[in-house]
């Protein structure tokens, strides 16, 4: 699968993107909201987003918001820090939400496969 990860923490992006690597998935990182708003309005060959909720200039949901009103609409998948459970209940088109913790090495692969 091909992924768009979005954080502006390059440690935690690095991260993400050797999870997904190692799970066979080919991706890219962008460092903030932004950024992945541009690549995806221009490549549409991007089959989901891993997106960091807390950044600066376009956060993960307000990218996500954005990208469904552009009508792009690749699964998205949100990480955060915070607990995880409103963010599903606020907005029900994203795909998960998941918390940056020690089990995301685990979780994250395992969520992909069932996508």
């Amino acid at each position: 699968m091909r992924i768009l990860i979005v954080d502006d923490d390059p440690l935690a992006g690095e991260m993400t993107l050797a999870v997904l690597e190692e799970a066979g998935h080919s991706c890219q990182l962008a460092e903030h909201g932004l950024e992945a708003l541009e690549r995806l309005t221009e490549d549409a060959t991007f089959e989901l987003v891993v997106s960091d909720l807390h950044m600066p200039l376009l956060d993960g949901l307000e990218l996500f918001q954005e990208l469904r009103e552009r009508g792009l609409d690749q699964p998205f998948v949100l990480l955060t820090g915070d607990d995880p459970t409103p963010l599903l209940e606020r907005e029900p088109g994203l795909r998960a939400c998941l918390a940056k913790d020690d089990s995301l090495e685990q979780r994250l692969p395992e969520l992909l496969d069932r996508l």
